[in-house]
């Protein structure tokens, strides 16, 4: 995983994206998932561009099935961002780079 994006799980969710002071990107996925591989280089670069402004991280629901009940992610990828601990927005699916940079600037 590239240095702008954090690995999360159900332990440092809280504390890395719900109590963050800057909007979070989280990408849910699992390493078994074809469309989750194909937009990992899309979320690297998002990463990249956004760096400083919205934190990116990414959560591996196999590992972490708490966090991806609570938020009631049913299929995989799924992007959430977060605003001051709450969900603002949300995808699905290996979305283009267009929709998840439309995403923030909408909400972030």
């Amino acid at each position: 995983m590239a240095g702008n994006v954090t690995e999360v799980s159900d332990a440092s969710f809280k504390q890395e994206v719900l109590d963050s002071a800057t909007p979070v990107l989280v990408d849910f996925w699992a390493a078994w998932c074809g469309p989750c591989r194909a937009l990992a280089p899309t979320i690297e670069t998002v990463a990249a561009e956004q760096a400083g402004k919205v934190k990116i991280c990414k959560l591996d629901v196999d590992g972490n099935p708490a966090v991806a009940g609570q938020f009631g992610i049913r299929s995989i990828p799924t992007v959430l961002l977060f605003k001051a601990g709450q969900v603002v927005g949300q995808l699905v699916g290996n979305v283009p780079k267009g929709a998840i940079d439309d995403l923030i600037k909408r909400n972030g």
